[in-house]
């Protein structure tokens, strides 16, 4: 499957340049995750590679399916130079490493929580996954296997993420787009909710 992600950095690339740095993080029992770092225009793009290279197994099947099934990377972008969010490398590959780790699909509407913030002094523990197709476009495999999608990450707060929990995830990004709210920022303050 290594030729899997060799395309799919080749799509990194392609769609944001040239990475400036890229680290790598690997958990018992699990692929190696390595997430690369693109600097485009003030905007720090995070985007992790390895998590396609199987495809997401449904948790209730009995044997997962080593070709058929949605794969996925993710991709957070941030304002640079307002906080340290390089330190969110980590908590990304965490989330990356979460279908080998927990059996989870992720897909988007979904939130995926890491139990700490995103980097130090962030507001964020939690993300939104946003459809894919827009910053990267999806990146086509040969039959029988699904697509990479590129799933862009929306930081939330915790009071966000309890109101999603409510009243869903275009409820909330309705709300951010009422606000005009700038989800790259790092330093973002959560939307009134009331």
């Amino acid at each position: 499957m290594s030729d899997v992600l060799e395309l799919v950095e080749a799509r990194l690339r392609t769609s944001l340049g040239e990475p400036d740095a890229r680290a790598a993080v690997t958990f018992l029992g699990t692929d190696r995750i390595e997430v690369l770092r693109f600097v485009d225009n003030g905007v720090l793009r995070y985007a992790t590679l390895g998590m396609s290279a199987q495809p997401m197994a449904d948790p209730t099947s009995v044997v997962a399916d080593p070709l058929r099934g949605p794969r996925a990377e993710l991709v957070l972008s941030v304002r640079g130079g307002r906080a340290d969010t390089d330190k969110a490398l980590r908590p990304l590959a965490v989330l990356a490493a979460s279908p080998q780790v927990e059996g989870v699909i992720v897909a988007p509407g979904a939130s995926l929580d890491v139990g700490e913030p995103l980097w130090p002094g962030a507001a964020f523990t939690s993300v939104l996954v946003a459809e894919s197709g827009g910053l990267i476009e999806d990146l086509e495999l040969d039959e029988p296997m699904e697509p990479v999608r590129f799933l862009p990450l929306l930081p939330m707060t915790p009071n966000e993420a309890a109101w999603k929990r409510v009243h869903g995830a275009e409820a909330l990004q309705e709300r951010w787009l009422q606000h005009g709210t700038d989800l790259r920022d790092p330093l973002r303050t959560g939307v009134p909710l009331s």
